[in-house]
Order: structure tokens, then sequence, then C-alpha cells
């Protein structure tokens, strides 16, 4: 309505939001056009939903067709609990209307991460990667919840595995829906399952989420608006040389209420965010809260704010968040402690002996880049590229405080 009054949009039609709103639609694009993903079926029946289930096997992957608030995914870990999940979604008692049909599919063992393309309704631009923590629960134990952090860059991304996911994912989904009268106009958010080196997609969302979108707009250094604006426009090409990335990671832990993802209390004070907020390279980011008459902030939402960091790696974004985090006071909340956890145990994995003797092996000019930052904590892990985003962060930070100077 609003495009056809000639009001200027970002984000897609109703019939292009379908991959988000209609897991059936979703899948069925897929099978089309060869996107890799789980094997499926769509089902408005329980028998025969039954039988798919039996011959499948566990543990087994059972979705809503519609949105569900985030909660409309459950792995079921034997047959007998899926089919009790698929009765409850058809009958209506666990999610209403939006499991009057459900799609149930194999489970994918492997890493998750998040991908981010903006499109116009006829280009595309990849964006950056991240990886969302569903689980209410350290070490990824819990129910599911709508995401209790994020984190940028994916730990594994490479370029290899980028180009891959664009070839086999994107590019065919931007042309799927072109070519069936359904142009994509706005972020395309692809839930990726890395299977064995070989990504396969989860599920689209057309928005660009949270708490993943708190971590991108940290990295980012292009102009927000000027992209959008490109992208609404149908000249998302024009800012294809706009789009800059800083080097550093973002690590975003999410804050919410006791009992979350079940009951909750609402209208409980937060306090020190101001404090919080005032730290280096840290946002917090309000999501769930509100204004009282008298001034205090209360939460309203269960996912109350996203605080979140930057840092020259993983490691150092993870530690200015959690610095954040404890300066806040709120008794009514709750967060997770091991956001960023993937990346911290790859990192044990791959830890390299930090000396300047293995440096000038390496890389002579790093080398001598590193001696003029006597002082500084240089990263343990992560090899020398590690190394010179450290350089780089500190470099930024001496000439600010020049600047301020």
């Amino acid at each position: 309505m609003l495009r056809a009054k000639d009001i200027l949009v970002f984000g897609p039609s109703r019939a292009a939001a379908r991959l988000e709103g209609s897991k059936a639609f979703m899948k069925d694009l897929c099978a089309k056009y060869d996107v890799p993903t789980a094997t499926y079926e769509t089902f408005t029946n329980i028998e025969k939903a039954k039988v798919f289930i039996r011959k499948t096997g566990a543990p087994i992957v059972v979705k809503t067709d519609g949105l569900a608030g985030g909660k409309g995914v459950i792995v079921a870990e034997t047959a007998a609990d899926a089919e009790k999940t698929a009765e409850g979604m058809l009958s209506g008692s666990l999610f209403g209307k939006a499991s009057s049909a459900i799609v149930i599919e194999e489970f994918l063992d492997g890493e998750e991460l998040s991908f981010f393309a903006l499109a116009d309704g006829k280009d595309y631009l990849c964006l950056t990667s991240a990886q969302d923590h569903k689980r209410v629960g350290d070490g990824d134990t819990g129910p599911n919840t709508g995401g209790m952090g994020a984190y940028s860059p994916a730990h594994m991304m490479t370029p290899a595995l980028g180009k891959q996911i664009e070839d086999t994912i994107i590019k065919p989904t931007i042309d799927g829906m072109a070519a069936d009268g359904f142009p994509f106009a706005g972020v395309l958010f692809a839930g990726i399952m890395v299977v064995k080196g070989v990504p396969k997609l989860l599920e689209f969302n057309v928005r660009f989420g949270d708490p993943e979108c708190q971590a991108l707009m940290m990295r980012l250094e292009g102009n927000l608006l000027e992209i959008l604006d490109a992208a609404a426009r149908g000249a998302l090409d024009s800012v294809r040389d706009k789009i800059l990335w800083r080097d550093d990671a973002a690590l975003c832990v999410v804050m919410a209420a006791k009992g979350y993802p079940g009951v909750y209390k609402k209208d409980t004070e937060i306090r020190n965010i101001g404090v919080a907020d005032a730290m280096p390279e840290v946002k917090v980011f309000h999501a769930g809260t509100k204004c009282a008459p008298d001034g205090r902030i209360l939460n309203f939402g269960a996912r109350a704010l996203g605080v979140t960091a930057t840092g020259a790696t993983i490691a150092d974004a993870q530690k200015n968040a959690y610095e954040a985090v404890d300066k806040i006071d709120w008794p009514d909340g709750f967060c997770r402690r091991d956001i960023g956890w993937r990346a911290a145990a790859e990192r044990k994995k791959r830890r390299q002996p930090n000396s300047f003797s293995f440096m000038r092996k390496r890389n002579p000019s790093t080398l001598s880049r590193i001696r003029a930052f006597q002082g500084i904590r240089l990263p343990v892990c992560g090899g020398m590229s590690a190394v010179r985003r450290t350089c780089r962060h500190e470099e930024r930070r001496r000439l600010s405080d020049r600047a301020r100077r």
C-alpha cells in the first residue's frame, strides 16, 4: 500500500515476506531452486506426519509454518516427543493458527551461523556474519529463546565459506523470488547450519534480527541511512563501495527478566544503565524497557537490554561486554555468561605462541609496528591477523585521544 502511494519503503512486500512468515513457502522455494536445506515435508494431517516421523527417526525438527514469537521450532530427541509436539501444534493447543500447518525436517548436526545480505528487488549485496546463542542457559542448555546474545563476525567464517553461501543460498533465493514474481527488497538474514563444511539453510528472516543487529551496527562504518535509502530506491549498486566494516569484533549480551522464556515479572527497576553505557567501546541498546513517571527505567518485556561492546578480538569484545553487564544493577534480571563460547573454544584449539621470534619469522613489519606499542596487551592466540587488529585498534585509540586533547 505504501509503495502504491509512492512512499519510499525499505523492506519486502507482504508476498516476499513469506520467506520468513511461512516456513513451508521458504522450503518449497529451496526445493524449486536447489538451495541446500534439510529434507522436509509439510503436513496438516497428524497421521501422515507420524508416518514421516517414524520413517525419518530422531532427533527430528518440528516447526510451525507461521510465526510463533521465536518459539515455533522444536528439536525432538525421540520419535514419541516429535509425535506429541506435532499433535499439539496441529491441534492449535501449542501455537494457535501459526501451526495450522507444520514443517517436519531432518535434524542437521553442525555449527550454526547467521549471514546477512541486502537486496533492492533486482540486485543484492552480501554484508557480514554473526553467531547467535538461542538457548537460555550457559553451554547451550535449556529451551530456545529469541536470542540471548551474539557476536560478529562468526569465528568460522572464511572468504571461501562466504562465497559458497552467496552462490548456493543468497543468489538463487534472490533470483528465484524475482522469477516467481515476488522480487525481494530489504534485509535477508539467513540462518545457516554448516555441516561438514557445507552450508545448509535453516531459515530466513526478513529483518536484521535481535541480538545480531546490535553486533553488526557496532562494526558498520558506512552510513546506514544512505545504504538503506539506496536499497529502497532500487539503487543498491550505488553504495556497494560505501559499506565498510571495522576489523574489530563486536559482542552483544542480552539481559532478560528472570523466568524468561517462561513467566517473568514486568515493571522491575534496572539501575546504572548509564554507567555501563559510558564505558569505552560499549553501547547499551534498550529493547524491552520503559521510563516510569519518576524517571526510573523499568522492564516491560523479557529481553530488556542488549549490552554490546567491541574489541580487537572476540575475547576483548567479550571482556568489555561483561564488564559493562556487571555495572548494571538489576536483581530481577539475568544473562548468559558465556556468549562467544564457541569462538573461545576454537581459539584454544588454535593457540599459538605469542613470541617476537615467531613474529619475526612471519612478518618483520608487524614486529616493528608492535614495538611502537610497548605496554599494550597482545592477543595470545588468533595468529597474526589478531595481532594486526590489536595494533590498528591501538592506533585508532591513540589518534582519538590526541584529537580530544
